[in-house]
């Protein structure tokens, strides 16, 4: 008998090609010389020295990253504290409910939720720009860190809190030396994982933006709509490296986490 096929791998391997090719196809002509995207001519940086010599372009990466950086950092830090709030909350109806108002912005289109704010914004008088656009990311990233958090949370057992009261620890201890560095990989999980999702937003981000501020996925959105440019396929290569680069860095991180968290448990 021949032997079997793996059709799990194979699945996996056409799905990776549909996904990735079309990526790579962009990547591979934003060095054609050619400035098409058919018939490669030759080998050259020109258009990635042009999206460095761009500083409008440079000015709205920065204004990308602040923001990515800024709400990642907000957002975390709410995410952790109304994770604990829903794990800790006594009533079951009341936890049932804060997590189904958690999910609503995860499970809500982007374009609604983007109309949402801008009506929002609109009405309270919020002008918009910098502060709009970072609040509608911290709004829609905290409920994703919630996600990454709460499992953490629900693995730690109950007794290590307790062994702690028993000891004499007080509530700052026990937030500080138990409950936070147990859910560490948790924390960093949904840092990247917010910070990503500001780095790729376009849709909530389109309808926030005002003039003279604007975003990347914005930018980009706006560089496309004038024709195919192989400065765009030179700033996607660059998002995409960057983008690969920050999901390596939490896999290291995370990795390292939990390493000095089973050594701390054995400790």
């Amino acid at each position: 008998m021949g032997k079997k096929r793996n059709w799990p791998a194979i699945y996996l391997s056409i799905m990776f090609v549909i996904l990735y090719a079309p990526i790579f196809y962009l990547m591979f002509y934003s060095f054609n010389s050619g400035g098409t995207m058919y018939g490669f001519e030759g080998f050259t940086f020109d258009y990635y020295l042009e999206v460095f010599q761009n500083t409008r372009l440079l000015i709205i990466v920065l204004n990308t990253v602040i923001i990515a950086l800024l709400s990642a950092v907000i957002s975390t830090i709410i995410g952790v504290f109304g994770a604990m709030a829903i794990m800790y909350v006594k009533k079951q109806q009341t936890k049932n409910t804060l997590l189904s108002l958690n999910n609503v912005l995860i499970v809500s289109p982007d374009v609604i939720i983007g109309a949402s704010f801008l009506i929002l914004f609109t009405f309270i008088g919020i002008k918009l720009g910098f502060a709009s656009v970072l609040i509608a990311h911290i709004a829609f990233s905290v409920p994703i860190v919630v996600l990454m958090v709460l499992p953490k949370l629900q693995e730690m057992s109950p007794t290590l809190i307790d062994a702690a009261r028993d000891l004499g620890a007080s509530r700052m201890d026990i937030l500080t030396k138990i409950i936070l560095p147990y859910i560490t990989p948790g924390i960093y999980a949904g840092f990247f994982m917010a910070l990503t999702y500001s780095l790729d937003d376009f849709a909530v981000t389109f309808f926030v933006t005002g003039n003279g501020f604007s975003t990347l996925s914005v930018e980009i959105y706006s560089l496309a709509r004038q024709g195919i440019s192989m400065e765009i396929n030179a700033l996607s290569t660059l998002i995409f490296l960057v983008t690969l680069s920050l999901v390596a860095g939490y896999y290291f991180i995370s990795k390292k986490a939990v390493g000095m968290a089973g050594m701390g448990v054995r400790k």
